[in-house]
């Protein structure tokens, strides 16, 4: 099976779970973004993190995760939060939804860059994709948008990660950048995964459910 698909695989298993399940429980929903966060923080600081050190200076390396930081903090002023598990509707709205489409698509094409064939980043992708795919397609049916919107948008963002996973496979001009590209999505790898394990808890309390789904999610990222 191709791994490279898998990105498609999790927008897919995600329209299904909200079209499937529309009264949904929402403990559930908060312990699967609980679980994505928890999983993608993991795969980054296992597999992505120790590579890109390994190839580039310790400092320029921290410089470019920051601007990683800071460029998805921007990119959520145009999302209002999409990545991490947030979407306000407004209401019934015909108008398409220009700067979500344009904020996710640029998200999901530099997530694309840090997967090939034979690591486990993509895994990450695809455990992060489930959750977003399920708040996008909801915020999509809810806000009234015609059926031919909602195909147009959930098609062209299922298809964003495998591109950038292509580009940084088969375009040589963009393979000598690749490096320097993963150290930015480190940086919006980091900033997503601990808003999303911050933000899953009502009122810092302690949650019992939420701790062990944290933990079995390092685990099995460990030993994947």
């Amino acid at each position: 099976m191709n791994k490279f698909l898998f990105p498609i695989y999790a927008v897919v298993l995600g329209i299904l779970l909200v079209l499937l399940n529309k009264n949904k429980n929402p403990k559930n929903s908060k312990l699967l973004l609980s679980f994505s966060g928890a999983f993608l923080l993991a795969i980054t600081l296992f597999e992505l993190l120790p590579d890109v050190y390994s190839h580039l200076e310790a400092k320029w390396t921290g410089l470019l995760i920051m601007c990683g930081i800071v460029l998805q903090i921007f990119l959520e002023t145009l999302s209002k939060g999409a990545e991490h598990g947030h979407i306000h509707n407004h209401g019934t709205s015909h108008k398409f939804p220009w700067l979500l489409f344009i904020s996710l698509c640029i998200h999901s094409v530099l997530e694309g860059f840090p997967i090939h064939q034979h690591n486990d980043m993509v895994y990450g992708v695809l455990i992060h994709k489930i959750p977003i795919a399920m708040i996008v397609t909801g915020f999509l049916v809810n806000a009234k948008f015609s059926k031919q919107q909602i195909i147009i948008f959930l098609t062209v963002f299922a298809l964003m990660t495998p591109l950038g996973t292509w580009l940084s496979n088969e375009v040589p001009e963009l393979g000598n950048y690749t490096i320097y590209i993963n150290a930015l999505v480190i940086g919006i790898f980091l900033h997503i995964s601990t808003i999303i394990l911050f933000e899953s808890s009502e009122g810092h309390k302690f949650n019992i459910a939420k701790l062990l789904t944290i933990i079995a999610a390092v685990v099995i990222a460990y030993f994947i």
